[in-house]
């Protein structure tokens, strides 16, 4: 049975090669799904083709076009597919090749797959990641920068309702409405509930706004990312984990593996070992303060790492 799937597979691997030969142009909806073969499948004589996606904020964007930068430095033609969505959408995209990159989170993409998973440090989520990706993905080498899920209050709240940890919040949370990106509850109210005992008055979908949220008092708490410069211009207050219910999440590049080649390989492996959480955090504020673009930061860090 092994001979003949391999056969078959060669058979197939064939008709896909002729068939992406007669194709036009890579552009087109980010979500198609039915080109005959991976979008960045590494073909080209200089150094292969990579279409990168992102998430639909704006850390994401940046990291992609880092990314991008970074590869197209070495050759490789590069298709950028920014704000596609939530990783339910684009994790698929790559799984089946329409996508050849995102930058991914450890500790989320692992929860998304396997969600009772118990994880916490950055080795054990990256062991359980290598068991539990599908064999179309692999998960390289994580940076040691890390944008973690907090819920976060404002002092305010903290002084008022004694708040130091999550579990703190169990004696309130009753009467408190909670926000964060439209997935949040669906992916974390079991879970906070089982881990920490939390029930909250209400749910909100505040995606982006959360921390804006979270000041102005439209919800009481709030996911916020800790590399979010909002969290110091809100004044805001990560509550301390004890339980570890928010694993690592190291930026950790997530690549669709009959689509990525040895330069695209080393090349996103050196981006992760310059990048650290306090440039991720000195790119952000420029990106949300200074109003800055994402390429431009990103061309400015990649030219002062060497990267560029």
């Amino acid at each position: 049975m092994r001979r003949n799937f391999g056969a078959a597979a060669l058979l197939l691997s064939a008709a896909l090669a002729l068939t992406a030969c007669g194709s036009g142009g890579s552009g087109g909806n980010p979500l198609d799904t039915t080109s005959a073969a991976p979008s960045g499948s590494a073909s080209a004589a200089d150094g292969g083709k990579a279409v990168i996606g992102s998430f639909d904020f704006d850390e994401s964007v940046l990291l992609g076009s880092i990314y991008a930068q970074a590869l197209e430095a070495k050759g490789v033609q590069v298709e950028e597919k920014p704000r596609i969505g939530s990783r339910e959408v684009v994790y698929d995209q790559v799984k089946s090749g329409g996508l050849t990159i995102v930058p991914e989170y450890n500790g989320n993409l692992l929860a998304f797959i396997d969600l009772q998973n118990t994880a916490a440090t950055t080795d054990a989520v990256n062991t359980a990641l290598k068991e539990k990706l599908p064999p179309e993905l692999e998960a390289l080498e994580s940076s040691p920068a890390e944008d973690k899920d907090t819920l976060s209050i404002t002092k305010d709240t903290q002084a008022k309702q004694s708040l130091t940890t999550i579990e703190d919040l169990a004696k309130v949370s009753k009467g408190m409405i909670v926000g964060g990106p439209p997935e949040f509850k669906k992916r974390w109210e079991a879970r906070f509930k089982d881990v920490y005992g939390l029930e909250f008055k209400q749910w909100k979908a505040t995606g982006p706004t959360t921390a804006d949220a979270i000041k102005d008092g439209s919800i009481q708490v709030g996911n916020v990312f800790s590399t979010d410069p909002k969290m110091t211009a809100n004044d805001l207050v990560p509550l301390e984990d004890p339980k570890s219910i928010f694993p690592a999440q190291n930026v950790t590049p997530l690549v669709n593996k009959a689509a990525a080649n040895d330069t695209i390989t080393s090349t996103l492996n050196a981006v992760s070992a310059k990048l650290t959480t306090e440039s991720l955090l000195e790119m952000m504020q420029k990106i949300s303060v200074n109003k800055d673009e994402p390429a431009t930061v990103a061309k400015e860090w990649l030219s002062t790492n060497g990267l560029g």
